[in-house]
């Protein structure tokens, strides 16, 4: 008999989306092939603690029991109980100066080091290339983009950037200083409105879920659109709205899967019960609709997974993401790259998920493909000298 892999599943962290972290990890340890995987939880308070064993097991059960209460997303019929830790089993932990510097440690007699690792820690601190980063520190094989792909996915100037470079179409845009917003917010919206027309949307760069965005519909909603977004990150985006003020864009989205070969999935489509898919219309209103595959023909799907695919290497990512795109709802159908997402909700009833089973990939077996790409990625890695002897 094969020997099973230990991979840890890490969720909870520091984050806006630390509640949905926790509804994705849940549905994970439910569905995970447990002939292949000796699975271990590790969580991640929202103050920062790293907790294993009966710790992790309660944060997950007892804050998960009353995010699923809220949260529209939690499908908590397919996450009863998950079978969790035992012990003996490996534990990650954040390296103290005192102590080893190995973030695996062996707890108990017989207990083996993690192979990999499963972070399911949305937005910040968890998808930004931070946790990334200790990983690659301590040399550890994790699911997912590198550092790199994780910073430049989350960061939606950077992301934008990148995409303009590979001639990728991305809407009108303007980035601010939230310094500069503070200093001298009369310019900040004359700059604005020179360069774009309303509808606006109003985003913080770097935060993910649509935590922190508003719709400008004229000069008297921007200032407040802008401030708000400022409370969430030092840089700020405003974008000009697909579809102008007479017609709503059509929120299109692929799930992303592979590492230097990757491939799409069939296109989807939101309908949200608001006027845009923030984050009341993502998690705790109802009314979004998801339609899988989306209405398109041939050609108009064709070009958008090819987009997906172009727009996941132009941030040389991995593992998996799911790429957003705007189209317009008449007229020329012009379609615009929105952003990546390089850990999106990992729930049964995510986008990510369905958008993969739609094309004929099974939840347990996307985990699975995950856990061994993540695998093949730090193979490939290990084959670099870092040293000239």
């Amino acid at each position: 008999m094969a020997k099973k892999l230990r991979v840890g599943i890490l969720f909870g962290g520091r984050s806006g989306e630390h509640e949905v972290s926790l509804l994705s990890a849940a549905s994970i340890l439910q569905a995970i092939d447990r002939d292949k995987f000796d699975v271990t939880p590790i969580g991640i308070t929202k103050e920062g603690r790293w907790l294993a064993a009966a710790d992790a097991r309660g944060l997950l059960q007892g804050d998960r029991s009353a995010v699923a209460r809220r949260l529209r997303a939690g499908d908590p019929e397919a996450t009863p109980g998950a079978r969790l830790l035992q012990e003996g089993m490996p534990t990650l932990f954040a390296p103290e100066p005192r102590s080893s510097t190995s973030l695996v440690q062996n707890q108990g007699p017989g207990s083996q080091p993690l192979d990999v690792v499963f972070p399911v820690l949305h937005g910040t601190f968890g998808e930004d290339g931070t946790i990334q980063g200790l990983f690659e520190l301590a040399g550890i094989a994790y699911v997912g983009s590198g550092v790199l792909g994780s910073a430049a996915g989350m960061d939606k100037d950077a992301m934008k950037r990148l995409f303009a470079e590979a001639g990728l179409p991305i809407v009108k845009h303007v980035t601010l200083l939230r310094a500069g917003w503070e200093k001298s917010p009369r310019q900040c919206v004359a700059r604005i409105e020179s360069a774009l027309r309303y509808p606006l949307f109003v985003k913080p760069a770097n935060l993910g879920s649509s935590v922190g965005i508003s719709k400008a519909h004229g000069r008297k909603e921007l200032a407040p659109a802008l401030s708000l977004a400022a409370r969430y990150d030092r840089k700020l985006i405003v974008e000009e709205g697909v579809g102008g003020k007479k017609g709503r864009a059509r929120e299109l989205e692929v799930a992303v899967l592979g590492n230097d070969s990757p491939q799409a999935s069939v296109v989807g489509e939101i309908v949200p019960g608001k006027e845009f898919y923030d984050y009341e219309a993502k998690y705790l209103s109802e009314g979004s609709v998801p339609i899988i595959p989306a209405k398109l023909s041939k050609s108009e799907s064709r070009k958008i997974r090819e987009m997906a695919v172009a727009a996941f290497r132009a941030c040389d990512l991995a593992g998996l993401a799911r790429v957003d795109f705007l189209m317009e709802p008449s007229g020329r159908r012009r379609i615009f790259l929105n952003e990546v997402n390089t850990l999106p909700g990992f729930t049964r009833i995510s986008m990510y998920p369905k958008l993969w089973e739609a094309t004929g990939l099974s939840y347990r077996d996307l985990i699975t493909r995950l856990i061994e790409l993540a695998l093949e990625r730090h193979a490939e890695k290990s084959r670099t000298v870092y040293s000239r002897e």
